[in-house]
């Protein structure tokens, strides 16, 4: 899967999908996706990354508390 790095512009490859999705993983690790030969891989903050199509991750793929206000009832 490509996300795009906000301030780059650049593609990032996620090189795990679990990272991406878990809530309580602030990083994944990833590449960017440029040129012929493969870079090494990097930690890139969920927060740094959106869809190539510039939305925002989804709430509960960054945010392990993105539920708690429905338990306080």
């Amino acid at each position: 899967m490509f996300l795009r790095e906000a301030t780059s512009r650049h593609l990032v490859e996620v090189l795990d999908l679990h990272e991406l999705m878990d809530p309580h993983c602030p990083e994944l690790r990833g590449r960017y996706h440029w040129g012929e030969d493969l870079p090494e891989p990097e930690t890139f903050s969920k927060s740094s990354l959106l869809f190539p199509s510039g939305e925002l991750l989804p709430r509960c793929w960054c945010d392990p508390h993105y539920r708690d206000h429905e338990l306080r009832r």
